[in-house]
């Protein structure tokens, strides 16, 4: 896919203020802990996630996803007007029905014209929401749209813990499908997608790839299908297999995206990857041949935010200056199922606004040399 006039103009982020650090889960573990003997600092030591933020019990994901959305159109500083498709593509939502965009739309106050619609694929929500948007753009549907996701951790991480606790038949390897869970973090962020002529500074999204290996569709799955705020799901993931299985899809979908837009690997300067934990984009980076070095993180202080992570992992670069007017970059993004959307661009001005909630301070002193999660 090559897009000849699309601009990522604005981004807008909403971070929970409440903090679980890795140690207090740990803490909340203590009668698995103690009945298997499992070592304590385990879970920050193996996924590098020092901390994750979660929202007040009985959050909706909508109302999060109102400001951040906002936000966005603030940062592009377009008129909401010409907004003509909102799209919300997180995991988790308001309702089986209707789609948790409609609340959004309505709050955010956009046309009545608009593309409202609901895109769910596990992590990759916002970047299919995002080339959907492209596309409409491309075609000549629309001027702009706003693709917005809100994931939710609180649920998850409480029905782990609770069941983790309490079910007493469990064993260290038995245990082992539940981890990836306990590295779940929420968080907001939306993205305003625009044709150039409306942000003519603004990133070119240039060239895009999909890349579809379905037969793993059985590595990662939530129990049921539920949303809203009472919603208690349980994750069952084959870590160790998914983590295999998503780099070689990784790497593959990586080798067209080099394909399609005539780059090579030296001269890609700046590189965002989906947001799991430390092992897991070692060897990912190792796999494409591409440098640690100039990878942005978020992971360190959120976790593993779904939908959001890569995008909220750009706003961050962003702000921290780890991607700047110029660069050659990529967004490299991998979801359960598996499924894999990478975006290549040459940065341009895209601009961020919404409510960090300090995330920004914490992601600058975890990520010190002398920091557990060193990037």
């Amino acid at each position: 896919m090559q897009f000849n006039d699309v601009v990522l103009a604005g981004i807008g982020v909403t971070i929970p203020e409440e903090c679980w650090s890795s140690d207090e889960l740990e803490n909340r573990l203590s009668p698995l802990y103690e009945r298997l003997r499992l070592p304590e600092g385990r879970l920050a030591l193996m996924s590098g996630i020092a901390e994750r933020r979660v929202w007040p019990a009985g959050t909706m994901p909508s109302g999060p996803s109102v400001r951040s959305g906002r936000a966005a159109i603030e940062a592009a500083g377009i008129d909401p007007g010409q907004v003509g498709s909102l799209i919300h593509a997180s995991v988790c939502r308001d309702f089986l029905e209707p789609a948790t965009a409609s609340r959004v739309h309505h709050e955010m106050g956009l046309r009545r014209d608009c593309l409202v619609y609901d895109v769910s694929n596990a992590c990759l929500g916002v970047l299919n929401g995002a080339i959907q948007i492209a596309s409409m753009i491309q075609s000549g549907m629309i001027q702009a749209g706003v693709v917005v996701g809100t994931e939710n951790s609180r649920p998850l991480l409480e029905a782990t813990i609770d069941s983790l606790n309490t079910d007493t038949s469990l064993t260290r390897k038995s245990v082992k499908p539940a981890f990836a869970s306990l590295t779940i973090g929420s968080g907001s962020c939306a993205w305003l997608v625009c044709h150039r002529d409306l942000c003519p500074e603004g990133t070119p999204l240039e060239f895009a790839v999909a890349e579809a290996n379905t037969a793993h569709n059985d590595l990662c799955r939530s129990n049921e299908d539920t949303a809203g705020a009472d919603m208690r799901p349980l994750m069952d993931t084959d870590s160790e297999k998914l983590m295999a299985e998503g780099i070689a899809t990784g790497v593959s979908a990586v080798e067209r995206l080099l394909a399609e837009s005539g780059w090579d690997r030296s001269s890609i300067d700046a590189t965002v990857c989906h947001q799991v934990g430390t092992r897991h984009r070692a060897a990912m980076l190792e796999a494409m041949g591409l440098d640690l070095q100039t990878d942005a993180v978020s992971f360190p202080v959120l976790g593993n935010t779904g939908s959001v992570a890569l995008p909220l992992t750009v706003a961050t670069a962003i702000e921290r200056g780890e991607i700047v007017q110029g660069n050659r970059s990529a967004m490299l993004g991998i979801g359960s199922g598996i499924n894999s959307v990478m975006i290549a661009s040459t940065w341009g001005k895209t601009r961020v606004a919404g409510e960090w909630s300090g995330l920004l301070e914490s992601l600058e002193r975890v990520t010190q040399p002398d920091a557990m999660a060193v990037r």
